[in-house]
């Protein structure tokens, strides 16, 4: 049953941990989370949204840098856990997305929390940009799909 702290989830991939996550002591090396994450992002952008990463930061020259970002460490990883990489939409502005993102274990338990704001950009300027019309109606897409 979803409780009102319970967050939405708009999009969601399981991975293992691995080896080349981890630090001696074999459990994930705090920065790691941030890779496992923002390739959480490109796979949204790409398999739930249908942008394509890619094509929109190499062809198009749009990037989605991270201006924010709020950590929360709450459980440790350990090399070859099942884990479940999870993110929701919380703000959907002109030119920033705001991002909560999750690792939880396989039973449930929350091993890390992120927010996270982004920001569109022009690669070939380095200045904020609106949020691409195409983009902002996939995100919007979604919102609905995931919602109602």
């Amino acid at each position: 049953m979803k409780t009102d702290d319970t967050p939405r989830i708009d999009f969601r991939r399981e991975r293992r941990i691995r080896f080349s996550d981890c630090d001696p002591a074999g459990i994930v090396f705090y920065p790691q989370y941030f890779v496992m994450l923002n390739g959480l992002v490109e796979d949204w952008v790409d398999d739930e949204l249908g942008i394509g990463y890619r094509p929109l930061v190499i062809e198009r020259r749009v990037g989605l840098p991270t201006v924010r970002l709020e950590a929360d460490f709450r459980s440790i990883s350990r090399m070859g856990d099942r884990v479940a990489l999870s993110l929701a939409v919380e703000r959907l502005g002109g030119r920033s997305i705001t991002l909560n993102l999750r690792c939880e274990g396989a039973d449930g338990d929350v091993r890390m929390n992120v927010r996270q704001v982004l920001v569109t950009t022009s690669l070939v300027t380095h200045r904020a940009i609106d949020i691409p019309p195409d983009l902002r109606n996939a995100i919007a897409r979604s919102l609905r799909i995931t919602s109602g």
